[in-house]
């Protein structure tokens, strides 16, 4: 019986751990951020991810679970998930964006979709996971390639929604960043 309850409450503490308050990134697709934007504008941000990528299975499980994270990229942004390497067309404005390389039941690797070369390439490199910042107009203002750590993620997800960007230098806002962290 001892057994049982301890697994119980194990079970229990994980799970509460994972969903702080149930609550999760509310993810959508980057035509309904869109549609969504044109309502009530907010910054877009696109997690540009692959089902075979490593670092993107990590931001995923420890920083898109932080509490922190969650409820600021909920309040502050529209969330968009990306499959780089997915089928899909998608029109972004006004052109559509396609994979015409996408191999079906294709193991690994798939041809990168359109959209992936148009908004999260860095000097000619992709590389994942990315995630591309798109303000209310709909322009990309920057791609940041790697996986980022929850206390990594906090400045940057200010930065740009609190629009520093547009007045301030990255190391002039981290001179006086603090962070809000747990």
């Amino acid at each position: 019986m001892k057994a049982i309850l301890t697994l119980f409450c194990t079970v229990v503490f994980c799970l509460n751990t994972l969903y702080v308050d149930g609550q999760s990134i509310s993810w959508m697709s980057l035509e309904k951020a869109v549609e969504l934007s044109k309502k009530e504008p907010k910054k877009i941000l696109v997690d540009v991810y692959t089902h075979w990528c490593g670092p993107c299975k990590m931001m995923m499980r420890y920083t898109f679970t932080d509490p922190w994270i969650v409820k600021y990229i909920n309040k502050n942004y529209y969330a968009v998930k990306f499959n780089a390497e997915g089928p899909d067309p998608i029109t972004f404005r006004g052109k559509t964006f396609s994979n015409p390389g996408y191999v079906k039941d294709k193991r690994g690797r798939n041809s990168t979709h359109q959209l992936t070369q148009a908004i999260a390439n860095v000097n000619g490199r992709i590389a994942y996971p990315t995630i591309v910042f798109i303000d209310q107009k709909l322009n990309v203002i920057t791609p940041v390639q790697g996986y980022q750590k929850p206390a990594q993620f906090e400045p940057m997800l200010k930065f740009i929604g609190e629009d520093k960007y547009v007045s301030q230098k990255w190391q002039e806002y981290m001179a006086s960043f603090k962070s809000e962290l747990h």
